[in-house]
């Protein structure tokens, strides 16, 4: 019969743990012999903890807190409760803004940071209904949006600095991020923040599309009805062996989806790319929105191979 251990299937909260715990240890500069030595256990077992294959157990990670040094109590209730709550899957967050940030007690609301997910991701599918997603936005097309809800100009502006970080760092993985942006017809043709700046968001957009490892498609608007209309969901494409994660936004909070419960937007993902443009057919529509916003036109071809102008 298999153990509790060999039973265990790594969740997203373990996960978390695991690179947490390990991170303070290489802080203080532990190996893993001596930290295994101290809570008693074989080093092999500690390194299992810290990849999350089997779960971290309450009284070692305590242990390991004030070993640490870690004495701030909210850092410790966090990661505690991780231990105790390991095996639990999907989380919810009620939170008063997109950009609030993410919180965590020991009654169930997110304790894992959804950016940390998207950051580990070797693939991120992104279905964006309403706005261009954040991954993709430029600077001046966040700018807008964050102010929109953010009224203090300094922590505005250190959402905005956030945002183009984050993108940054999914730039500088090695390998790449893969994304695939699909978004709605509307979505392009929505100024936010002018039509200078969504011109010049269409615009970058259409560059972000050249890059190999991008694949940005649009869901026209005479698709009509489709699966993807209930909003907006982020899938995570996390390395083997751990399987997809998904993220949701709504108005009221955040909510990470796993286990069978994220095959289905994996399955409606799906079916909108099918439902979505070509990729170069996307591209074409993204520079006519560009060109709808200043009343310019272009020369490009039709579907009977003849040329049009806008």
């Amino acid at each position: 019969m298999p153990t509790k251990r060999e039973q265990f299937l790594p969740t997203i909260r373990s996960q978390y743990l695991g690179e947490r715990m390990r991170g303070l240890r290489e802080e203080r500069g532990l190996t893993l012999k001596h930290v295994a030595a101290y809570i008693g256990v074989e080093f092999s077992t500690l390194a299992r903890y810290e990849r999350s294959e089997w779960p971290f157990r309450r009284d070692h990670v305590v242990a390991l807190l004030d070993l640490y040094g870690i004495y701030d109590d909210s850092r410790r209730v966090q990661l505690i409760d991780l231990a105790q709550t390991s095996w639990r899957i999907n989380q919810w967050e009620s939170v008063g803004s997109r950009y609030a940030p993410t919180t965590g007690d020991s009654n169930g609301s997110m304790i894992v940071d959804p950016w940390w997910l998207q950051a580990r991701a070797a693939e991120l599918w992104v279905y964006a209904p309403l706005l261009i997603p954040e991954v993709v936005q430029n600077r001046d097309y966040a700018e807008a949006l964050v102010r929109q809800t953010e009224t203090d100009v300094r922590r505005a502006d250190q959402i905005v600095r956030q945002v183009i970080a984050r993108q940054q760092q999914l730039e500088d993985r090695e390998p790449k991020t893969r994304l695939t942006i699909l978004v709605e017809e509307p979505v392009l043709r929505r100024p936010i923040g002018g039509q200078a700046v969504m011109k010049q968001q269409l615009e970058y957009l259409s560059r972000l599309a050249n890059q190999p490892h991008v694949d940005i498609r649009v869901l026209p608007t005479r698709a009509g009805w489709h699966p993807g209309l209930d909003g907006a969901f982020t899938v995570c494409k996390l390395d083997r062996p751990y399987p997809p994660v998904v993220l949701v936004e709504h108005l009221g909070g955040r909510l990470v989806v796993e286990a069978t419960a994220a095959d289905r937007y994996n399955a409606v993902f799906d079916k909108l790319k099918e439902a979505a443009l070509v990729p170069v057919r996307s591209v074409e529509l993204i520079h006519e929105a560009a060109d709808d916003l200043t009343g310019s036109s272009r020369t490009r071809p039709d579907p009977t191979g003849q040329e049009t102008t806008a």
